[in-house]
């Protein structure tokens, strides 16, 4: 007669084979697990927020300089005050809304990564693109550029073939700035700096065979000046490409890097303009611009009709 142990034993000895695995000649390697990635923030910190009230300041305190610089002389020498001081006017505004806080918004970036073995990883980074200072730049590069041609003396069809290159320039960098993938981001990238290259020609060729037939003052300060601004320029789609285009630079870094740039392309090169070129012959306008229009495109109606 078997007795219950006996039974319990003998089911243990059964069943325990049953529980330690057997290799198999097909044996199937676990799936690996794909996590997602949280989407990553860049955004402006500490150092980027005061560096955006100070350049705030600055362009505030110019635009003062030179609202009273062209009060002191007459309408017809004010055409240059006139110009710079909208430039750094649009420059405050840019800055203000920037520094409260406006003015900006996210650009998603979608980063793949991919792998032989294992499903493609995706990243998506949301970085803080200040599209205020593109809007700046529609305004103010278009008209440094006019206080350049004045200066020169450049012809109407070179100045607007200039001011068009320009704000496709800017525009596409503001596609550039929101594009998903690095196909779009430098595509419009290089657009942009085939546009810069329209506008340096039309400086560097029409605008010195332009100011060669002025005065020696007047060809070096424009030599000087315009070489200044063509550096400043090209330093930007540099400062571009290292910030949101390949991210090497923090939002911060980015900031304080176009803070630079704008101070010396804005305050500076107003100051520069209109100190050297007062002591110079200094350009004078008249007609609509110093008297109104008056008799200048009135429309004469005849008695009859005609």
């Amino acid at each position: 007669m078997i007795q219950p142990t006996q039974a319990v034993e003998a089911f243990k000895k059964k069943t325990s084979s049953l529980l330690i695995p057997t290799s198999s000649a097909h044996s199937v390697a676990p799936m690996p697990t794909v996590v997602p990635n949280r989407p990553r923030y860049e955004t402006v910190g500490e150092a980027g927020t005061k560096t955006l009230w100070v350049v705030f300041v600055i362009m505030f305190l110019s635009t003062l300089a030179f609202t009273v610089m062209a009060w002191r002389v007459p309408v017809q020498k004010r055409l240059f005050h006139v110009i710079t001081a909208f430039i750094t006017l649009f420059a405050t505004l840019s800055y203000f809304a920037m520094a409260t806080g406006d003015g900006n918004s996210y650009a998603e970036i979608i980063l793949r990564e991919t792998h032989k073995r294992t499903p493609d990883t995706i990243e998506y980074v949301y970085r803080q693109v200040f599209w205020a200072r593109y809007v700046d730049w529609s305004l103010t590069t278009p008209l440094l550029l006019l206080d350049l041609a004045f200066l020169a003396g450049m012809d109407g069809a070179s100045i607007v073939v200039a001011i068009v290159a320009d704000l496709i320039m800017v525009l596409v960098g503001l596609f550039a700035a929101y594009g998903k993938t690095d196909g779009q981001k430098w595509g419009y990238y290089a657009m942009a700096c085939a546009a810069y290259l329209v506008v340096v020609y039309q400086l560097v060729v029409s605008g010195r065979r332009a100011v060669s037939a002025k005065d020696n003052k007047t060809a070096k300060l424009f030599a000087s000046i315009g070489g200044f601004t063509l550096i400043l320029w090209t330093l930007y789609p540099i400062v571009w490409g290292v910030g949101d285009g390949a991210r090497k630079w923090s939002v911060d870094s980015e900031i304080i890097a176009y803070a630079i740039l704008d101070v010396l392309a804005k305050p500076v090169f107003g100051f520069w303009l209109l100190f050297t070129h007062a002591s110079t012959t200094a350009t004078t306008v008249d007609g609509w611009w110093s008297n109104g229009l008056g008799s200048e495109g009135s429309i004469r109606i005849d008695d009859d009709g005609a």
